[in-house]
């Protein structure tokens, strides 16, 4: 691979993953703190055997369910975000190479 097309690679799932970031705050970052908190507290209660109480354990394990969930979803903005930076990136790069003059060896002899 070319020097060129790597760092427009490398820029690309750059992009894509600031992106992918920026939208799981923008969109994805509300939901998921509700519905980590609401799995974490079903999860408890099922372990439980009944509903739980609002003891100090039961709102640290929450606020962990909670962390965990925004850690997991935001990981998989970032990940498809720069998956498709990266893809891309490569249609740029293939789109642009349409015009470029390779070097060949009639080339150079006439040189």
């Amino acid at each position: 691979m070319k020097n060129e097309r790597k760092q427009t690679m490398s820029v690309g799932t750059k992009i894509g993953a600031a992106i992918g970031f920026v939208a799981f705050l923008a969109i994805g970052l509300m939901p998921t703190v509700y519905f980590a908190s609401y799995g974490s507290l079903m999860l408890m209660s099922r372990l439980a055997g009944g509903p739980v109480e609002a003891t100090t354990i039961v709102r640290m394990l929450t606020v962990v369910g909670v962390m965990l969930g925004v850690f997991c979803s935001g990981a998989v903005g970032i990940v498809l975000g720069s998956v498709f930076g990266t893809a891309l990136a490569y249609i740029v790069d293939v789109v642009g190479s349409f015009g470029k003059v390779t070097d060949t060896a009639e080339v150079k002899a006439h040189n």
